[in-house]
């Protein structure tokens, strides 16, 4: 009980902070600097291109409406849940953020707006997805159109934000275009680093002739987990164990160095991986080895 209500609160600020965030970047360097944009927001300032009139924050209002609306006859239930909070939140803190004085004068180069923008757009993003909900706006319609005709999400979200930055160029100079492509690129690559923030870690395979020494030393004085992997070696056709174990990344000097003090001439191959799941890392170590115990003394 107590870990769903921790997960409500993450999911719930998430979204919050998230969607802040978004807001702040499209406010302070995007829209200032008329730099193209995908999404609801790039929809947004087409139509306020047409009807200088309208306010910005609305014209996304109504978008994301009519979006959510489709959404939800097509894909259900599911979809609403994940999706209603930034449908209608990100254009109420766009409101809110274009109502602060000054945030349109941060900068005058538009290089750092696209920089910025860029980088900030990609962190406000994955903050909501790293929670597991949706920023809402043009997503759904690749989902949409993913259900109707099984072409994969990815591509029809790089298909409709293209059109949407399409639509831009042909009121926007080349400087705007190509910063608006930059700025996608700095978002995509931000997202994806926010998204595995804190989740990567290292992976060692270590061939050794001490592997028995190894395991019990990583156990002991480092408190690592280790898998111990039966192996062949290619050229004599020896029978070996390997060690296998994953750790963050800080411990990767101090694993190298006990190995080396056990077996200098030790084979080791080191990887970093995106994200590890399980007992030890996603599930707690102390529970883990409780349990572990327990199993042991029943036997």
């Amino acid at each position: 009980m107590k870990s769903n209500w921790k997960k409500n609160i993450e999911t719930i600020i998430g979204v919050l902070v998230g969607n802040l965030v978004l807001a702040f970047a499209v406010a302070a360097f995007m829209v200032p600097h008329g730099i193209i944009m995908g999404g609801a927001t790039g929809i947004g300032l087409t139509i306020s291109h047409y009807i200088p009139a309208a306010d910005l924050s609305l014209i996304i209002l109504v978008v994301n409406g009519v979006l959510f609306l489709i959404g939800a006859l097509v894909l259900g239930k599911k979809f609403i849940v994940t999706t209603i909070a930034s449908t209608f939140l990100y254009p109420m803190c766009l409101s809110v953020m274009r109502a602060i004085p000054g945030i349109t004068r941060l900068t005058d180069n538009m290089m750092l707006a696209t920089i910025y923008g860029g980088v900030v757009l990609g962190i406000g993003v994955g903050l909501v997805i790293r929670v597991g909900a949706s920023t809402g706006g043009t997503d759904i319609l690749a989902l949409v159109f993913h259900k109707w005709f099984h072409i994969p999400v990815a591509i029809l979200m790089y298909v409709v934000d293209f059109i949407v930055l399409g639509n831009q160029v042909l009121f926007s100079d080349t400087e705007q275009i190509m910063y608006g492509l930059l700025a996608l690129v700095l978002e995509t690559l931000l997202l994806n680093k926010v998204m595995l923030l804190g989740q990567s870690q290292i992976q060692l395979f270590i061939i050794s002739d001490k592997y028995e020494a190894i395991r019990q030393k990583m156990l002991e004085e480092l408190i690592v987990g280790v898998t111990m992997v039966h192996i062949e070696t290619g050229y004599v056709k020896e029978e070996k164990k390997g060690v296998l174990c994953v750790v963050p990344n800080r411990k990767l000097y101090s694993v190298k160095e006990l190995v080396q003090s056990v077996d200098e001439k030790a084979f080791i191959t080191i990887t970093q991986i995106n994200e590890v799941r399980g007992r030890g890392f996603s599930m707690a170590r102390d529970a883990f080895l409780d349990e572990e115990k327990a199993g042991t003394e029943e036997k």
